[in-house]
């Protein structure tokens, strides 16, 4: 008798469990956090003022301040590109930034190498490579090589002269280093085409099509938030951005028969070699030409 008694005790008590258990759960839901306890999306201030290369933006036009803020909001919050590009740009800007100067550009154009490339040298959809983007007619129009073996579009030093080029000579033809950037992305002659067909004269007064009406807003907005990352909740120790390379040049006005082999002789390897030389395309060097080549070696101990 002790047995079941037992078992009858052990399952009323279970039962009351069940229904005590019950009970509360339709009295009192569980709690849960909502999201914005643990986290939150702010809409992002606009700056008073904003400009480009000293051209002011007209942030007091209703459309253009949804048009800026746009840009604002999608690179604030597309958070692992912004870091990565800060820490590209540790990498990258001590290159341009001379160069820039050297050649005459406004520094702020650094930003559009940004808003074409992201700072690394992957090929766009259209076929435009390098850090400035090039198609392979504009390179060779403005004297780079360019083909399967030696292609210098991927030079950054040579391709930021030639962007240059192209940046000023817009510039003097429109007036304007808006326009003149406006026209990098979808060419000279559509935008003197745009410019007459709306009777106008300035960018901002121009209805374009999509990617060329975000184009100067989206690197106005990478301007702002790399200027001044801490803003916009960018955090980073300075040991976190991504390091120069230091390098010295060689000269070759010959072939090279084999890349892995010339890298040999300096001590590092063939990835070492076109990782600072992206713009050697295949494991050899043709040069039927004798062309003379600035070939850099990394160092890597230093």
């Amino acid at each position: 008798m002790r047995k079941p008694l037992r078992l009858l005790a052990v399952a009323a008590i279970g039962g009351m469990a069940t229904l005590l258990i019950n009970t509360i759960s339709k009295d009192k839901e569980p709690v849960v956090k909502s999201v914005a306890e643990n986290y939150e999306i702010r809409a992002v201030k606009l700056p008073k003022t904003m400009n480009l290369a000293g051209e002011l933006v007209p942030l007091n036009r209703p459309d253009i301040r949804e048009r800026m803020d746009r840009e604002l909001l999608v690179n604030t919050y597309w958070q692992s590109n912004g870091i990565l590009l800060i820490k590209r740009a540790h990498k990258f800007f001590p290159i341009i930034e001379p160069l820039l100067e050297k050649y005459g550009l406004p520094d702020d154009f650094k930003y559009l190498c940004v808003a074409e490339s992201a700072l690394i040298n992957i090929p766009s959809s259209k076929g435009a490579a390098g850090y400035w983007h090039f198609l392979p007619e504009t390179g060779r129009e403005y004297g780079l090589e360019v083909n399967r073996n030696v292609d210098e579009r991927y030079n950054l030093e040579l391709s930021t002269k030639v962007a240059a080029e192209y940046l000023k000579s817009a510039k003097n033809k429109f007036g304007s280093w808006t326009l003149a950037a406006a026209s990098y992305n979808a060419g000279r002659g559509r935008i003197s085409q745009r410019l007459a067909q709306q009777q106008v004269s300035d960018y901002y007064d121009l209805l374009l099509n999509q990617e060329t009406s975000r184009y100067i807003f989206r690197i106005l907005a990478l301007k702002e938030i790399m200027s001044n990352p801490a803003k916009y909740g960018f955090v980073f120790d300075k040991e976190d951005l991504y390091k120069p390379v230091k390098t010295y040049p060689v000269r070759v006005d010959t072939a090279i028969v084999n890349i892995a082999s010339f890298a040999k002789k300096f001590d590092v390897t063939y990835k070492d070699l076109k990782l600072v030389n992206p713009w050697l395309r295949e494991t050899f060097l043709k040069n039927k030409t004798r062309k003379v080549y600035q070939i850099k070696i990394p160092i890597l101990n230093d």
